[in-house]
């Protein structure tokens, strides 16, 4: 559902008309990886207009693998937006929408899928995944990135670029949230889908999946960058605006965090310390009622986290394992069966183990009882990638999370 973005950047006004949106953006084994950083984006059209931005690249993976484990890990970028019109310029479409992440090393890549159902409000050409090299080409043999595009019609950096024309992935104009319901602002918000990748583990070392970053991709403004797209807009005519943004926090300083690691999957020894893990839970509980889950490591690690699981999902967020033990509080809305689980995430030295399911029983309350606590909503925030830009005198750009 849309929310008020948090915090607001302005860009240069002109006194021409000038490519100004920068797309507002909000905030999927382990607990899902977050890494926030400021992305440094160049909007260019009649004239360039620069503009700093809060970004978020979210990644689910496991903690720790085994040599030769075949794995998978999700990684995607966050939801965005674009504006209905600004300073007489009004928004068409923004297309030709591209992410493009690094292939880690440590691993022997098996292939990559866009995941169903991730992405919201996109159209014209389905968003698909393609290993190319540095040039952007096609290599299913050696390339070292993967593109999330509609079939490599990007504005770069491809045998299939334009910078005058609508293409591959576009963001059809609606003035609606994600969640389908009209913008009392006149935005249209859309959610690049989500990335996952299946590796298998080298014999030693740290998986990290990333940003593009690499050679042309960490230069600003350059056709290579992990995040680019084309922008239409009609004020006079039409006008088109291409936008390329890169993890720095300032146009002409180095790259920030948000090059680094997005996550790290620890490839585990031969040496680590075999582990068992043992959830306890309430046999029954009514509804509306806390209850108190708990998990026992053994041996004790010297560290790591547990992660409740209820009929296989997660359950609010991994706790800290202490003396080889953890626990959390949750309220239980729905009656029936939960089977619950407990997954340990392992630490140096230590390997992850995974708990029976033990099944507890939610029972319908008789009575109003004073200690119920209504059901809380998870909310999973989206993160955010700032990827294109239009034709306004002057605009902002915002963080939704």
């Amino acid at each position: 559902m849309y929310s008020t973005p948090r915090r607001w950047m302005p860009l240069v006004t002109a006194a021409t008309l000038a490519p100004s949106l920068i797309l507002g953006s909000s905030v999927a084994s382990a607990a899902p990886a977050e890494v926030s950083f400021i992305d440094a984006c160049r909007a260019s059209s009649v004239v360039d207009v620069d503009n700093l931005g809060e970004d978020t690249v979210t990644v689910e993976a496991p903690a720790t693998v085994e040599p030769g484990q075949r794995f998978t890990y999700r990684i995607q970028t966050g939801a965005q937006f674009y504006p209905d019109k600004n300073s007489g310029a009004t928004t068409i479409s923004v297309s030709r929408l591209k992410n493009d992440f690094e292939i880690p090393a440590n691993a022997v890549f098996v292939g990559a899928t866009v995941v169903a159902g991730t992405g919201i409000n996109l159209d014209n050409v389905p968003p698909n995944v393609l290993r190319v090299d540095d040039s952007g080409v096609v290599n299913d043999g050696s390339g070292g990135v993967l593109r999330l595009s509609g079939d490599n019609e990007v504005i770069g950096n491809s045998p299939s670029s334009s910078t005058d024309s609508e293409g591959g992935i576009r963001v059809p104009k609606n003035s609606k949230n994600l969640d389908g319901s009209t913008n009392p602002n006149g935005d249209t918000w859309f959610q690049m889908p989500a990335v996952e990748v299946t590796m298998i583990a080298g014999e030693s070392g740290v998986i990290a999946p990333k940003l593009r970053t690499a050679g042309a991709a960490g230069e600003f403004d350059n056709d290579a960058n992990f995040n680019t797209s084309l922008a239409k807009a009609s004020l006079f005519g039409t006008h088109w605006a291409v936008t390329r943004c890169s993890p720095r926090d300032t146009t002409t300083g180095p790259l920030n965090g948000g090059a680094g690691p997005a996550a790290t999957v620890a490839i585990s020894s031969p040496t680590d310390v075999k582990t068992s893990t043992v959830v306890s839970a309430p046999e029954s509980v009514p509804t509306g009622t806390s209850v108190t889950l708990s998990a026992t490591v053994s041996p004790a690690p010297g560290g790591g986290t547990v992660q409740f699981q209820n009929n296989g999902v997660d359950l609010d967020r991994p706790v800290s394992v202490v003396d080889g033990r953890a626990s959390v509080s949750h309220t239980f809305a729905d009656a029936g069966e939960h089977k619950i689980g407990a997954v340990y995430s392992g630490a140096p030295g230590t390997a992850t183990s995974t708990s029976e399911v033990r099944t507890m029983t939610v029972t319908g309350s008789e009575e109003p009882s004073t200690n119920r606590v209504p059901e809380t909503a998870v909310l999973i925030a989206l993160g955010a990638v700032a990827v294109a830009a239009l034709f306004v005198v002057g605009w902002s750009r915002s963080r939704r999370k």
